[in-house]
């Protein structure tokens, strides 16, 4: 079965995901789209002082937005805020200095940015990374899991309570087309058995998200949660990460302006925030989340258990303060 996923995937990779499938799906687009002004509007971007975060937050900047972005290295972010200031005009960029798998002071930050700012209209998880040996943090995490899990987990639940009280709220999670042929492990979240392939350790991380997204949607109506697929994309992560695989398609690779185009759209577009809900996007269009006849669909049972394992691990990283968005557990 995962011989068939992965041949099916890498089909549909060469098709859609390169450069030349963004090319084919930009004929589609609608040309006004994007043509809005979002002054007055907050948006935060994690890993935004690189490749696709640095694109959406130069993009939105230019769009008159007021941009947070959330950086692990504060020599490169202040770089990149300097460039997106310059080139935007905009001046409303601020950088915040958060190491992603480093969750409660994730939880720090997010409490402190909630005291500290009286909206945000639209959080965008973006950061990840690509560890191929087995890493432990010092909260005693698995280091992707970490950052691309239980970062994005306890950032989107703590700020869910300032994401309501905000007009039109939006939360985007920039995935994976890598986590079609995933599904997800209940079992072994943190890659403790077998060994540990950065690439499908990140998938698995992708497909994850993926549910949350889904469950997000369900559990808070009042906000517009989105996963996406931004294509295979030459950005730095792309090629230190998977050196072969970049080298390998090269100029067919996406630019990281095309990468960024379905999350922009997402966060800003007046037609995204008319869909429904959870869903999983890729080049402005809803996509299925699982690949026909992989046997990637969870019951609502390991979907259940997903989240609960997340709330218990969560607990200790956050005080023993529950997660509770508004009011009451957010998952029961």
């Amino acid at each position: 079965m995962s011989l068939y996923r992965n041949g099916i995937w890498f089909l549909n990779g060469i098709h859609e995901y390169t450069r030349r499938g963004y090319e084919a799906a930009f004929k589609n687009f609608e040309p006004q789209a994007l043509d809005v002004s979002v002054v007055g509007r907050s948006f935060m971007i994690t890993g935004a002082n690189s490749g696709i975060g640095r694109a959406t937050s130069m993009a939105i900047a230019k769009k008159g937005g007021t941009v947070h972005m959330v950086c692990r290295n504060k020599g490169k972010a202040e770089e990149a805020r300097s460039e997106i200031v310059r080139e935007s005009g905009n001046t409303e960029v601020y950088v915040h200095i958060v190491d992603m798998s480093e969750t409660h002071d994730v939880w720090e930050f997010a409490e402190a940015f909630k005291s500290q700012y009286p909206a945000l209209n639209v959080l965008i998880n973006n950061a990840g990374c690509v560890v191929h040996t087995r890493e432990v943090t010092a909260e005693g995490l698995e280091k992707n899991f970490a950052t691309n899990t239980m970062g994005v987990y306890i950032l989107t639940q703590t700020l869910i309570p300032l994401l309501q009280k905000s007009r039109d709220p939006r939360v985007i999670t920039v995935s994976s087309g890598g986590m079609l042929v995933q599904k997800l492990r209940v079992h072994d979240l943190q890659s403790e058995t077998g060994y540990v392939d950065g690439v499908t350790v990140y998938a698995q991380n992708k497909r994850q998200q993926v549910v949350l997204t889904q469950q997000w949607a369900k559990a808070k109506p009042a906000i517009h949660f989105s996963a996406m697929h931004p294509g295979w994309v030459d950005t730095p992560a792309v090629s230190t990460s998977m050196p072969q695989f970049h080298q390998m398609m090269g100029e067919r690779l996406r630019s990281v302006e095309q990468g960024a185009d379905t999350v922009v759209w997402l966060a800003v577009s007046r037609a995204a925030g008319r869909t429904r809900s959870g869903l999983f996007f890729q080049d402005r269009t809803l996509v299925p989340a699982h690949l026909p006849l992989a046997w990637t669909h969870s019951s609502a049972e390991e979907i259940q258990d997903f989240m609960t394992q997340l709330e218990t691990l969560a607990r200790p990283l956050t005080q023993n303060l529950m997660l509770t968005g508004s009011s009451g557990p957010l998952f029961v």
